[in-house]
């Protein structure tokens, strides 16, 4: 059977960011705005004041220092609080597209490939811009792919789910070479006045080249084994989609952006992750004392030293379960590739590593690989 192997990646990543300083001061300045107009109501107990967030309480909750976006003033205008992204005409490319056409084109390069060798594109994100057409169309027409492609949705699983799809179809001989991009425009669809939430998600996307190691070019990385579940859950959710008008009711409704049931999500996510891993370790008969990096899903530094510690089985050394938490902050399922992106090509021939995205759904994929 042909075995595939990601034989290219790259990351896209703004130019633009905000430090925890920088959120800080614009949403104190947005809950002073909120609690003068709404004074009256708070006196009278009809409505509860906002309280000031703080960097120490944003970083000991999460590990986040800062966070890419593709709009800054936006997000930081106390009169506004979400970024400002223009509408563009049907004929220029999409957001996306853009982004993910930048990343594509480093993990192309790293491959020693062009975009007209791609015939699977593959855009695994937590939202799409638009329903249709599918936004890995677009992706596909601007590289000069052929083949086909299509629009996935795991949440912060996408890109997991997304290899084990490309993989499948490389195993099976029905594409060759696939392209799994993930961009994410997470600060639209983050609610930035929720002092709950606020910090956590940035802008980026990345993207794998994904093909049979018999072709790959140069060095490249095995994907022995991978392994997806979903669990349904409503702990993490976003309302927001192409009924919402249908329901008449157009107001900017508090669901219709990102909420989660944090400490449930904790509760729940975390032995689903360690055992699914192990699991799957177990399953293909890999022991977790051979592996040498974990790159794990970057929702939360505590998550992640929760699920190192239970899978290795004792706390991580330095660099065996790297973060980019504290750069990028949460970019859903673009996380646990930047991390692979980073801190990758210092490991050795021979050397094993898990890629493990997690989120929403539940859902939850594993990308068992090894460095040839």
């Amino acid at each position: 059977m042909t075995m595939p192997a990601i034989t290219g990646h790259g990351v896209f990543t703004p130019e633009l960011s905000i430090s925890n300083d920088e959120l800080i001061a614009a949403f104190n300045a947005y809950a002073d705005r909120w609690n003068a107009e709404n004074a009256d109501a708070i006196a009278a107990g009809k409505a509860k004041a906002m309280t000031h967030s703080n960097a120490d309480f944003i970083f000991s909750a999460s590990g986040i220092e800062s966070r890419y976006v593709l709009d800054k003033d936006g997000v930081l205008d106390p009169a506004r609080m979400f970024p400002h992204l223009d509408a563009r005409p049907d004929e220029a490319p999409g957001h996306m597209a853009e982004m993910a056409v930048d990343a594509c084109t480093k993990a192309l390069d790293m491959a020693g490939r062009a975009g007209d060798e791609i015939d699977l594109v593959i855009c695994a994100a937590s939202n799409h811009e638009r329903a249709y057409p599918a936004v890995a169309i677009e992706i596909q027409q601007l590289l000069g792919a052929g083949g086909f492609a299509f629009d996935m949705n795991v949440a912060c699983s996408s890109a997991t789910f997304g290899i084990q799809a490309a993989a499948d179809m490389i195993r099976a001989g029905s594409v060759k070479r696939a392209l799994v991009v993930c961009p994410e425009i997470c600060s639209a669809h983050l609610e930035w006045r929720d002092r709950d939430c606020h910090f956590i998600f940035g802008d980026v996307c990345t993207a794998v080249v994904v093909e049979a190691a018999s072709e790959a070019k140069g060095d490249h990385w095995l994907i022995h084994s991978t392994r997806c579940a979903t669990q349904f859950s409503n702990n993490i959710r976003n309302n927001d989609g192409f009924l919402r008008r249908t329901h008449d009711q157009m107001e900017d409704r508090r669901d219709m952006q990102f909420m989660q049931n944090g400490r449930k999500v904790f509760k729940e996510v975390l032995p689903m992750v360690s055992a699914h891993i192990l699991d799957h370790l177990d399953a293909t008969g890999w022991q977790a004392d051979n592996l040498k990096r974990l790159w794990l899903h970057q929702a939360n530094k505590t998550m992640n030293d929760f699920i190192g510690k239970k899978v290795l089985g004792r706390v991580p050394e330095e660099g065996e379960q790297p973060n980019i938490l504290q750069d990028y902050a949460n970019t859903s399922s673009a996380g646990s590739i930047i991390a692979f992106s980073k801190h990758s090509g210092d490991m050795p021939k021979g050397a094993k590593g898990v890629i493990c995205s997690f989120g929403a759904g539940y859902s939850v994929g594993s990308v068992l690989v090894e460095r040839a």
